[in-house]
């Protein structure tokens, strides 16, 4: 049986609604590298595993390959702009942008986000084009707002039914 075509699949995917990502990390040498992930999902209660999936042609792509933690940000309602900026290849995402400071990593996190999860890495797995990177959560913070969606290429609102 054939493999479906790329384009095809792309479509079918871009069906899927899902929250929106923001995810950081810090190298060895303190340069901050990040990236938007629709990608994301939780994995396992005990231990609290989360896995999230980077692109391999992704400018940060590189500087995940070697951190010991990362942290993300679950964006909300209205933080399109955030979003874009991250996933936007060759620019400083974090030039200019103000950004909070995880209380055990240090990490850069998005303020005023839905949730704030800091994490350890615990394995990364070889995923066709993408590196699927498991982190062990350290530290979840929740906060009451609405969250960002991605589907069909765009970003919504999401809204409750009566």
């Amino acid at each position: 049986m054939a493999a479906v075509e790329q384009m095809a699949f792309r479509d079918a995917m871009a069906q899927f609604p899902s929250g929106v990502t923001v995810v950081t990390a810090r190298t060895a040498s303190g340069t901050l590298a990040g990236f938007t992930a629709s990608a994301f999902s939780s994995l396992s209660l005990d231990p609290p595993l989360v896995l999230v999936c980077l692109d391999k042609k992704a400018d940060s792509h590189t500087a995940f390959e070697d951190v010991e933690q990362f942290a993300i940000s679950f964006l909300a309602e209205g933080q399109d702009d955030v979003a874009m900026r991250f996933a936007t290849r060759g620019i400083d995402k974090f030039g200019g942008f103000r950004s909070t400071n995880g209380a055990l990593t240090g990490l850069p996190l998005v303020p005023d986000a839905l949730v704030h999860l800091e994490c350890r890495v615990h394995e990364r797995l070889p995923g066709g084009d993408h590196t699927i990177i498991i982190g062990e959560v350290l530290s979840a913070q929740t906060y009451a707002k609405a969250p960002l969606l991605h589907h069909n290429r765009r970003f919504g609102a999401f809204h409750t039914s009566t």
